[in-house]
């Protein structure tokens, strides 16, 4: 059983950073593919970044390049999203997900449907 949880989030300023950790619980985490989405109220959920397994590749998507950065501490099977220069329209429920795969290590994943385990997910607000 893979149990994910994310931490991190809260209320923030524009132009303030933050950083999301994601801790995923598996005896496998080199073979954990991870990606961070999000959700704003009326809107449909979306990908942010990813990172293969074992980190040697990441993808970002281009709504937030430039200002969000995926890393991972496999040592502390914990994935992090480092957010900076926050923006109101950056205010959502930020949800980390995990595919366990054993294919190649420079395979990364931006569609939901390809996760297999989510955590329940972390407010970020960011007032003006």
């Amino acid at each position: 059983q893979v149990q994910v949880a994310e931490s991190g989030g809260g209320l923030v300023t524009v132009g303030d950073s933050l950083t999301l950790s994601c801790v995923v619980s598996s005896r496998s985490f080199s073979n954990v593919n991870l990606g961070w989405f999000r959700q704003a109220p009326g809107k449909e959920r979306e990908f942010l970044v990813s990172t293969s397994r074992g980190g040697y590749k990441t993808t970002t998507a281009d709504s937030v390049k430039g200002r969000f950065t995926v890393s991972r501490d496999d040592n502390k099977n914990t994935v992090y999203l480092k957010m900076n220069n926050l923006k109101p329209e950056d205010t959502a429920v930020y949800s980390c997900a995990v595919k366990l795969t054993s294919t190649s290590p420079l395979r990364v994943y931006n569609r939901a449907e390809d996760y297999t385990y989510w955590g329940q997910g972390t407010q970020v607000t960011v007032s003006s």
